[in-house]
């Protein structure tokens, strides 16, 4: 005789931020809630620079001692050395983001309805039929188990999305913790051709340590050695070093009979800095709402898990997310000529003002409306895209598919 498999309400699979803010959201539910995390520790690997905008405050509530610093002016770098200073409101949050993804965990893990296995893998998930139910049958290192809801909280190489025919488009990132001089206040991005999908960082976390890294396409360990020769940065003496994957693109589709993406799976992330804090819970928000939906309909089909959460998402962060693809798509073409003259005119003319009071780190459309009506911006990019007739392809084809 057989023993019967584990049932849940609602699996979610990763551990991590998106995967506990989820729980978290759903655990003042009557729901039981399984998240399977192949870590034996929340919040580990480290993957994150750890920048964040003030929204995040808006979200959620966030413990003070999260917050390690404030930055007040962005400093961009470009590929023949000149830079320009740039600041406003913004003054992102730079976090403890293990920490970020502990607070959820513990506050989850409390309740009596919600179920934690760490150390265990994910493999992969059928369907099955129980009376007249579709319910989802998932396969872990550990053993089985059966859900009505299954979510994919895990990750760019997300094994649930590769199993809906879902797959992201990555880009390395790697970056080291080290003490050091620079100004406390001030983010610093450097632009380079050789790692023209990303940007070079130096995140200040306080207390004289920085965070020090860059996202590439390729030859991220040599690029990685010519930037910090660039900074005169002894790799030898960094704290601690950390290394991923960047998901780089528009959202993904992230709704399916039974199952929901959030987070990296769903490539809910800027494309612009690769981070995805403030995108991914707002998603895990929608999706909550969307699972409850759910259960009170006792529908479960990718036609409802579609109307209550897919496509509010393309509303909200979906447009913006795409907005940040095709900034990055023109960033990724602008050789050194182009920065320097896209800096000139940032100092010469009032767009430095326009950026300083309507630049948003995740919402960027509202700032691209306004600099489209600056007649020196408009013309620096119509000389732009004259000259990259392909870049214009590409930009047309991201805004209609």
């Amino acid at each position: 005789m057989s023993m019967q498999k584990p049932q849940y309400d609602v699996c979610i699979i990763g551990g991590s931020i998106a995967g506990n803010y989820l729980a978290y959201l759903l655990s003042s539910s009557n729901l039981n809630i399984l998240i399977i995390e192949e870590h034996t520790e929340i919040g580990l690997p480290f993957q994150c620079a750890g920048i964040i905008s003030k929204k995040l405050t808006q979200l959620i509530n966030v413990p003070r001692e999260i917050i390690l610093n404030r930055v007040k002016i962005a400093k961009l770098v470009g590929p023949s050395g000149r830079s320009i200073e740039l600041s406003g409101e913004e003054e992102p949050y730079i976090v403890d983001r293990i920490a970020l993804d502990k607070s959820f965990y513990e506050k989850s893990k409390a309740k009596s309805n919600v179920t934690y296995n760490l150390g265990e893998k994910f493999k992969n998930f059928r369907y099955i039929k129980k009376n007249t139910n579709t319910l989802v049958e998932i396969e872990t290192s550990e053993g089985s188990y059966i859900t009505k809801i299954l979510v994919g909280c895990d990750g760019p190489l997300s094994p649930v999305g590769k199993q809906v025919g879902v797959r992201n488009k990555n880009i390395f990132g790697t970056q080291i913790r080290i003490k050091g001089n620079w100004d406390e206040n001030t983010a610093f991005m450097y632009f380079d051709p050789r790692w023209k999908e990303s940007f070079g960082w130096i995140v200040p976390e306080g207390n004289k340590t920085y965070r020090i890294g860059m996202g590439a396409g390729r030859e991220i360990s040599e690029n990685f050695k010519t930037y910090l020769g660039i900074l005169n940065v002894e790799i030898k003496k960094k704290i601690s070093q950390q290394g991923g994957l960047i998901p780089i693109g528009k959202m993904n589709k992230c709704a399916f009979d039974n199952i929901l993406l959030v987070g990296d799976s769903a490539r809910q992330v800027k494309a612009t800095t690769g981070g995805g804090v403030v995108m991914l819970l707002s998603a895990a928000k929608l999706a909550a709402r969307c699972i409850m939906r759910c259960f009170e309909l006792n529908d479960f089909s990718k036609k409802v898990i579609k109307k209550n959460y897919e496509k509010p998402c393309k509303r909200s962060i979906g447009k913006q997310l795409t907005i940040n693809y095709l900034i990055r798509l023109v960033l990724q073409n602008l050789d050194k000529t182009d920065f320097d003259d896209l800096f000139s005119i940032i100092e010469d003319t009032k767009i430095g003002e326009i950026i300083s009071l309507h630049g948003d780190m995740d919402f960027p459309l509202s700032l691209v409306l306004r600099l489209a009506r600056n007649s020196s911006f408009l013309k620096f990019i119509l000389r732009f895209l004259k000259k990259n007739p392909t870049l214009v392809v590409q930009l047309v084809k991201s805004l209609i598919f």
